[in-house]
């Protein structure tokens, strides 16, 4: 059985100083897929100090960045999507940090390929229009590299903070978010491209039952943790040789407002392999 955890840590200095160790202790994943790590990759290390760590740091300091952290060996890391995404579309000016690929070594053999994914979020406020023009782009780079990863004969796992609530049932107040970024329709649609016409499982979703939630993000601002009016937007994503293999899949959510280390829950699951 092999524990994989993803988690938008909000700074990992952050949430290091909000006890995430206790919670790294006490829930012992195997396989941690960060976001927002916010750090070089000398610090991510010495906080994770016993790790295999592959990072893709932003080039913007103190912004974005993801990271694969194994008790288990790396096989080989990739990362970054520039190879991929439509012919002829100009790379964006700035890396920030939003995709990296591992091959983990399994102990019986094999491997298992993760992706730490951390979307743009976008915005739909006036003069924002770049932000969801840059968020589509990304999604369009996603959305070919998806395709690549569907169809390899190994079990792949691609999760993080993908910055869209797919259905109804993922975000608690979802009639007054119609118009906002992470609820348009032609971002939706793109997951739908992802599970309808590529394959890949909404591991969260099939395990979570109907809905609505469970949440995995909840502003820091209001009652919003306590009430659980939250987003659905941090996922599990399997390909077919590995979604048949999740055993179990669940969104830690903290007991209470005080006990949280970041604004997202993480999202843990369980894999027989």
């Amino acid at each position: 059985m092999l524990t994989v955890a993803t988690a938008n840590v909000n700074g990992i200095r952050a949430a290091f100083r909000r006890r995430m160790d206790t919670w790294i202790a006490t829930r012992t994943p195997d396989v941690l897929l960060l976001q927002e790590v916010r750090a070089p990759e000398e610090l991510t290390r010495e906080h994770l100090d016993g790790w295999h760590v592959a990072q893709q740091v932003s080039e913007l300091k103190g912004r974005a960045g993801v990271a694969v952290a194994s008790r288990l060996p790396l096989h080989a890391v990739r990362v970054g999507l520039a190879a991929h995404g439509p012919a002829g579309e100009p790379e964006p000016p700035v890396d920030t940090g939003r995709w990296v690929e591992a091959d983990v070594e399994l102990p019986g053999g094999g491997l298992l390929t993760v992706v730490s994914a951390y979307l743009h979020s976008g915005s739909t406020g006036p003069g924002q229009e770049h932000t969801m023009a840059a968020k589509y782009a990304h999604l369009d780079k996603v959305t070919a590299r998806l395709a690549e990863l569907a169809v390899v004969d190994h079990p792949v796992l691609v999760a993080g903070d993908l910055n869209i609530a797919h259905r109804n049932v993922d975000i608690a107040n979802w009639k007054g978010n119609l118009k906002n970024a992470g609820f348009l329709p032609a971002e939706r649609a793109y997951v739908d491209r992802w599970l309808d016409e590529q394959g890949w499982a909404d591991l969260g979703r099939a395990h979570g039952g109907e809905g609505p939630g469970p949440f995995t993000w909840w502003s820091w601002r209001g009652q919003s943790y306590v009430g659980d009016r939250g987003w659905r937007i941090d996922y599990q994503l399997a390909n077919p040789a590995l979604a048949p293999r999740a055993v179990k899949v669940e969104v830690d959510r903290a007991p209470t407002y005080d006990e949280r280390w970041s604004d997202h829950a993480p999202v843990v699951a369980t894999y027989d392999l």
